[in-house]
């Protein structure tokens, strides 16, 4: 797998012209091959694009200690940010050339602490897709044990920009 290109600064984004340019899926994919950048997000909570198809997308990464609470577990707001980033991108898969989404709502279920260290997959899969909007929904499962860590379920709206 090529390596993914993490932006350093606001001008290695995408354009809106160049996000417009092609399908949703086709954006993902090149996100997946390097030919675009992954979310600076990802960046400082330890998490990347694994895979990517019609319908599901997948992330894999690590909470670290800076992702802890005071009492030593893994903040929520990593678990909400992971399934928020594959079950937003899973919708993404569905989305026209010339159009883009963003997240209306989502919700988090945490099931059971993520270990410090851990690696986990993060699957996002659509629900439904329409014209203006897309659910879809998401799970966090150890690489290792294959436990169930969390779930989530998110709306996306769907615009096609004047």
């Amino acid at each position: 797998m090529p390596e993914q290109f993490f932006p350093k600064s606001p001008d290695q984004l995408p354009t809106r012209e160049t996000i417009l340019s092609m399908s949703g899926l086709d954006f993902m994919e090149r996100v997946l091959n390097g030919e675009l950048p992954m979310a600076p997000i990802a960046t400082g909570l330890n998490y990347r694009l694994h895979s990517v198809k019609l319908d599901e997308v997948v992330f894999r990464g690590a909470p670290k200690f800076d992702h802890m609470n005071p009492s030593g577990t893994v903040h929520g707001g990593w678990y909400g940010t992971l399934l928020d980033s594959a079950m937003a991108c899973a919708v993404m898969t569905r989305v026209a050339k010339g159009s883009v989404y963003t997240t209306l709502e989502y919700k988090v279920n945490i099931i059971r602490p993520i270990p410090s260290g851990m690696m986990v997959d993060c699957i996002g899969t659509v629900e439904h897709a329409g014209r203006s909007t897309g659910v879809a929904i998401g799970k966090i499962i150890g690489v290792d044990d294959g436990k169930l860590y969390a779930t989530g379920s998110t709306t996306c709206i769907i615009m096609t920009p004047k």
